[in-house]
């Protein structure tokens, strides 16, 4: 009989623990899930192998003989190691842990633990790795490190994460320059993988938190079971299995960001407690008594329509409109095509980079064709692809040739009305067969919302859901091809 099946490679990971039975069994639950684990039960052996081979995590005891984990961390931070730092105490106290926090440790968790516990916090340290190891090469490129090929990305000069030279992207950085300073509540939408947490990053370090920490939680993420405990915290022995007291995320942001994404979906149950949270500042661990005050600001993100949920009762309105206080919505990246090419040589830096392919380079007929592709993944998607394509490069030169098979069954549009179809798949053979690529896309784009206004009764909110778009990109859209709405001659 077979064992159970190991996950895809995940990332790296180095346990240090100078109990050894302990190394060996994180290492083999570790190993499972798809993490590469090195294992030491001497810390002055572990930080000379993190010189040489920086991991992406680091779970570390705190109480150790020769150094502590709290002296790991230091030095960790003092050389500039790039990695995240997850602290294991098994004692009465968590101070140790908290104050291990405050030096810049991810998080904590408390022996003995539970594997899914445990698992939860390092997903989302090695998920904030992955975003920071991102942010860090995109902001390079933006600073003009890498200029070869920069667009207007906007006069001021800051730091983005959101890069690009396209309208809607310009004002997106504008609004995000002039949100960020206050402590007003910020709801963030739009689709997956369009960078909403990179939005909040954004927000959190030009806002004068900066200093504190940004905590970011996935709310779909984190078993219902699980979720009150991780964001609240709560007192040992409130339930069975709590054995030490754990210091919840909400209170983890104090002085600093709480970000909420998929607030979606969140537990009803929990709603009516995040409400009181916002209006109250302050908490209650699980089995606690005591409200302990909390300073945070609060950023949501999702890609639901939280309207159509209150209608369905699924999301409180009170709680709505406390988080709705200001609202930014991220572009899809189909409405932003002029900066696929760019977005798509930073990722091609990037991954060649960490994969040794520094050389890499796309043609001309890969970029067109990444340009036309409709980008149902958004960034996301678009980031994942380049980094297939310098894994399986055979050549310094990516061509058409290497593009998966299926994106040539592709078509920019995401309609499922026949005739909306049928005139995607004309426009885009319009596009490839038409020498001037600019002056085919636009005569596509208009000959599509023209039937697409038609399909739906000249009914631009009907068109804009049906196209994922939103109504006010639709309008950008008309007025900058000079639809005339009056113009729109509805079938019968």
């Amino acid at each position: 009989m077979s064992g159970p099946e190991q996950k895809p490679y995940r990332g790296s990971v180095v346990v240090l623990d100078d109990e050894e039975n302990m190394g060996k069994v994180l290492s083999k639950v570790l190993q499972m899930e798809g993490y590469h684990v090195t294992t030491f039960n001497n810390p002055v052996k572990a930080l000379d192998y993190l010189k040489s081979a920086p991991a992406d995590i680091v779970l570390s005891d705190i109480r150790m003989p020769e150094l502590s984990g709290s002296d790991v961390l230091v030095r960790l931070r003092e050389w500039g190691i790039p990695c995240e730092v997850i602290m294991m105490t098994a004692y009465g106290t968590i101070q140790g842990a908290i104050e291990c926090v405050k030096l810049g440790a991810f998080d904590y968790i408390t022996k003995p633990f539970k594997t899914d516990e445990m698992l939860l916090t390092i997903g989302r340290a090695f998920e904030h790795k992955r975003l920071k190891d991102m942010n860090s090469a995109l902001s390079e490129a933006y600073n003009g490190r890498e200029a070869a090929d920069d667009v207007a990305t906007g006069s001021s000069g800051q730091e983005h994460l959101l890069l690009g030279g396209a309208p809607s992207m310009v004002r997106l950085r504008e609004i995000l320059e002039r949100v960020a300073p206050s402590d007003s509540s910020v709801l963030i939408t739009g689709e997956s993988g369009t960078g909403k947490e990179l939005a909040a990053r954004t927000l959190h370090r030009h806002s004068r938190r900066q200093g504190g920490r940004f905590v970011a939680i996935n709310c779909a993420s984190i078993p219902e079971s699980l979720i009150e405990s991780e964001l609240f915290g709560h007192e040992r022995g409130a339930f069975t299995g709590a054995a030490k007291t754990k210091v919840g995320l909400i209170e983890l942001a104090d002085g600093g960001t709480l970000f909420l994404d998929e607030i979606g979906e969140l537990p009803a149950s929990l709603q009516a407690k995040l409400l009181r949270v916002l209006q109250e500042k302050e908490i209650t661990r699980v089995g606690g008594v005591a409200a302990i005050p909390v300073d945070i600001r609060c950023v949501a993100a999702t890609n639901r329509s939280l309207e159509e949920m209150i209608r369905e009762r699924t999301f409180r309105e009170d709680l709505y409109y406390r988080l709705n206080v200001i609202s930014v919505e991220i572009p899809p990246l189909r409405e932003r095509r002029e900066d696929i090419r760019l977005l798509a040589n930073r990722f091609l830096r990037l991954k060649g980079r960490r994969h040794g392919r520094d050389q890499l380079r796309f043609s001309e007929s890969v970029l067109e064709a990444l340009e036309r592709l409709p980008w149902r993944g958004n960034v996301r998607e678009l980031e994942n692809l380049v980094e297939r394509l310098v894994v399986l490069a055979e050549s310094d030169v990516i061509t058409t040739e290497m593009l998966p098979e299926t994106m040539g069954r592709r078509t920019v549009s995401s309609s499922s009305a026949d005739g909306v179809t049928k005139l995607a798949l004309s426009a885009q053979a319009m596009v490839e067969e038409v020498p001037d690529f600019k002056v085919a896309r636009e005569s596509f784009e208009r000959e599509y919302l023209e039937a697409l206004l038609r399909t739906h009764g000249g009914s631009v909110t009907e068109a804009a859901k049906h196209a994922g778009m939103s109504r006010r990109s639709l309008y950008d859209k008309i007025d900058k091809l000079g639809i005339p709405l009056t113009s729109i001659k509805v079938e019968s």
